[in-house]
């Protein structure tokens, strides 16, 4: 079978989660990290950094209880990245100010991060990238370790003042719990076409395309053979791989499918078209091509029955 590669220019777009309690997630996310409304509607919001497409972030209130405690597979974070170290000193020292406590601040040699939860647990990545004439590469695998991060530094960078999100802040990965390093590596390199770029990190395995650091991460740091991702409830609804046009999400599809991997039929979901599916662990994700161009009415449409029969399938 001669496979298609995916498009280096292929991104991740957005990440959806459902919420508990809607107002108390957009004072976080609006208000404090400083995203701006793009989109509302049957009780959505969609997030940007400029308040335009794309989006950065999607949140739906629901009222489904939270799924048993558990581990499972799911969101270990969603990693918002910013336009460079100064805009990231700015948002630690907001951060610090409004007294949010973080779990952690590392040196990943291609990245400086910050981690945090937001008000229902979700975990969360704030980060900037080093310039990419500064990574370190061993064949095709990149060199990421974990390393202190210098928070006086930082904030140094950033000057004596606080910051929101500025512009240009999008999603710049995704991170995944999973069950199995192999299965996933066999969901998200061989069925779907992403280059696996680091396999000797403990425990997780790193894909991207076009060469960046990561777009996907995906861990076990939970326990082998953890649950499959919820279907309701609180946490991450899906998230999308935005692709570069329709054709590349008719291939995206088709390489799937000659892998034993439905994904539902194409929709239209306002800016873009959509096809959801799920991986080998029920997470589901909706691979996008924004429409060309993109229509003067901004609408939204996450086709909750596309994810529904993406998940079924």
């Amino acid at each position: 079978m001669t496979e298609t590669p995916l498009d280096p220019r292929t991104t991740v777009g957005h990440v959806h989660l459902r919420v508990a309690d809607l107002d108390r997630a957009l004072e976080f996310y609006r208000d404090l990290l400083g995203f701006h409304e793009a989109w509302r509607g049957d009780g959505t919001v969609m997030l940007s950094a400029d308040g335009r497409y794309p989006f950065a972030l999607g949140l739906t209130a629901t009222a489904d209880p939270p799924p048993a405690p558990r581990r499972r597979c799911g969101l270990y974070h969603a990693a918002f990245l910013l336009p460079g170290r100064a805009a990231l000193g700015r948002l630690l020292r907001r951060l610090l100010e409004h007294d949010v406590q973080l779990d952690g601040a590392s040196d990943h040699l291609v990245s400086e991060a910050l981690y945090l939860r937001d008000p229902e647990g979700n975990g969360l990545e704030l980060y900037c990238d080093r310039v990419r004439e500064q990574w370190s590469w061993n064949g095709d695998q990149v060199d990421m370790t974990t390393r202190e991060l210098d928070l006086r530094d930082l904030l140094a960078a950033g000057g004596d003042r606080s910051a929101p999100v500025p512009d240009g802040t999008r999603l710049g990965h995704v991170h995944l719990r999973v069950s199995d390093l192999g299965r996933a590596e066999a969901f998200y390199h061989e069925a779907l076409g992403f280059d696996v770029t680091l396999r000797r990190y403990p425990g997780a395995l790193f894909l991207s395309a076009g060469g960046y650091h990561h777009h996907l991460g995906t861990n076990v740091w939970a326990g082998q053979g953890i649950s499959p991702a919820a279907a309701s409830g609180p946490g991450l609804w899906y998230f999308t791989i935005r692709l570069h046009g329709a054709d590349d999400l008719a291939r995206a599809a088709a390489r799937l499918r000659a892998h034993g991997i439905t994904s539902g039929p194409a929709a239209d979901c306002g800016p873009c078209l959509g096809e959801g599916a799920a991986d080998l662990d029920g997470i589901l994700m909706l691979l996008t091509a924004d429409h060309s161009p993109l229509p003067d009415r901004l609408t939204w449409s996450p086709a909750r029955e596309l994810l529904g029969a993406a998940r079924a399938s």
